[in-house]
């Protein structure tokens, strides 16, 4: 048994994982950047230390420095959390290196995964359906238009170390393929480092669906289900639940399986998932994220599994105590990615303090979150402030709950898009589960006057919560000053004066 953890990640994740901890009777090391040094999850952890300069590559990136931190603090593990490092095989050999357990799966399962070309080989191997296209790194535009006439256009160039749907561009006809094929590799260069590309044939319409999988050391693997991760905006998730609205036990069954023969393909061992793209009845892969997901916290719900806990027993060494049969789906979870961000401006990052903060409660509601009164969203990371997730007997249930959650949810200082999760919770289509990745573009019509309506009520509620807080704040230092001046005459009383 682990007895001290260090996560090496920051906000609502490092959160998550400094809660598991305890729960196992683990300490848990945080580490933070200078702008973090008033985070909640350094403040929670039984010890934090700070790793650099706000920019990540200074700090939440600085390998040297995180293992510098470990050392003093005499950890047994390593938990990456999402994001940053969390799928860096590099980190995690220097982490074994360097007499650590990592929590995660092996490095060389990461390295596989981490390029999207060497993914799509061995899932073909592995027997996995992919998306038809070149079948490794495309090298010149005359390879490029070879392709593109075999499979047929539209067509998705993609950087194979591309991920979370950055680094793909379109191409509809020839002569766009000659445009974009070039800023492409640069694209690729610039972002990942790495500038090979390859060409696949591009779904119009898909859904996203991905697959939560469980695996130990020992060769035992589950899988946990389905997640519907459709509305995206810029490639990038904003809202998530579980099970799918269009997946049926034949299907699940269907896609379980072919996400169990891929992370056996890599000898995979931890909490992963395998995502798909889903069009006309056929599945895709699409990629594996061989860390734990931010959208984790919806199959939690209707499983009664926790992920994070499982995922350090995985990394402790224990075996599995789940077979498949004993999975069971209860009820539906929605998470809503409550970000700062303004959704009436292409969701533009929004950074700045929380001046007040009052999360929403009651039955079936879920925040992880690091935010609170006071708190300030740096602009060097992601934008996110708190998942809000909520869980009910039905579908219907779950949206109810999450519509009411929205109401209450109160953030006052910063731009936020609880606006848009307001508008789709009431979106016809949304309500039928007609969902794809261009949810947000097909139905901006109907979603941008309900967006713009809540935008404003919410500016209204926060101009007179705000308002309230100022008048309180000015009793509060009326009375403050009236003890003080009562102090002050009792004291000269007492001394005669």
């Amino acid at each position: 048994m682990f007895n001290k953890i260090l996560i090496a990640n920051r906000g609502e994740i490092a959160i998550r994982v400094i809660r598991a901890c305890w729960e196992l009777g683990i300490k848990a090391v945080a580490v933070y950047s200078e702008a973090d040094k008033k985070a909640l999850h350094v403040s929670l952890a039984d010890e934090a230390y700070c790793i650099g300069e706000a920019p990540a590559i200074k700090s939440y990136l600085n390998i040297e420095a995180i293992i510098n931190a470990a050392e003093k603090a005499g950890v047994d593990a390593i938990h990456p959390g999402y994001g940053f490092l969390a799928e860096n095989a590099d980190f995690a050999r220097e982490v074994i290196k360097h007499g650590f357990e990592w929590i995660g799966p092996h490095p060389d399962a990461i390295e596989a995964m981490g390029s999207k070309i060497n993914a799509k080989k061995i899932m073909q191997k592995a027997g996995v359906p992919t998306i038809p296209g070149s079948d490794g790194a495309v090298e010149d535009i005359d390879e490029a238009k070879e392709i593109a006439k075999e499979i047929g256009y539209p067509v998705a160039i993609k950087a194979s170390a591309g991920g979370g749907g950055i680094g793909i561009s379109i191409a509809h006809n020839e002569e766009e393929l000659v445009e974009v094929i070039e800023s492409a590799k640069t694209l690729a260069k610039n972002a990942f480092g790495d500038p090979t590309i390859f060409i696949e044939k591009y779904l119009s319409n898909p859904r996203h669906i991905e697959i939560q999988i469980l695996a130990d050391k020992y060769g035992n693997i589950v899988h946990l289900g389905e997640r519907e991760c459709s509305i995206q905006r810029r490639r990038q998730k904003l809202i998530e639940e579980a099970p799918s609205p269009i997946i049926d036990e034949e299907l699940r069954e269907r896609m379980g399986k072919a996400a169990i023969k891929g992370a056996k393909a890599i000898n995979y061992d931890s909490v992963g998932t395998l995502e798909f793209l889903y069009q006309d009845g056929n599945f895709y892969f699409l990629e594996m994220n061989t860390r734990i997901q931010v959208e984790h916290t919806v199959t939690e719900q209707i499983t009664g599994i926790d992920l994070v806990k499982a995922m350090i027993r995985v990394a402790e060494g224990e075996k599995l105590n789940l077979k498949q049969e004993d999975i069971e789906f209860r009820g539906h979870a929605i998470q809503c990615r409550i970000n700062a961000e303004d959704p009436l401006n292409d969701f533009v990052p929004c950074p700045g303090k929380i001046r007040l903060y009052r999360s929403p409660g009651g039955p079936g509601v879920r925040i992880d979150s690091g935010a609170h009164s006071g708190v300030e969203i740096p602009p060097y990371y992601d934008p996110l402030i708190a998942k809000l997730i909520t869980y009910g007997k039905d579908r219907n249930e779950a949206i109810a709950r999450m519509r009411r959650a929205l109401k209450e949810y109160v953030i006052v200082g910063i731009e936020t898009n609880i606006p848009f999760h307001r508008a789709v919770m009431e979106e016809e289509n949304f309500l039928k589960g007609n969902l794809s990745t261009h949810y947000i573009e097909q139905n901006k019509d109907k979603l941008l006057p309900k967006v713009k309506k809540y935008a404003a009520e919410t500016k209204d509620m926060y101009k007179v919560l705000s308002e309230k807080v100022f008048e309180r704040r000015k009793e509060v230092v009326a009375a403050i000053g009236g003890l003080s001046m009562y102090i002050s005459q009792a004291m000269k009383d007492y001394k005669g004066e």
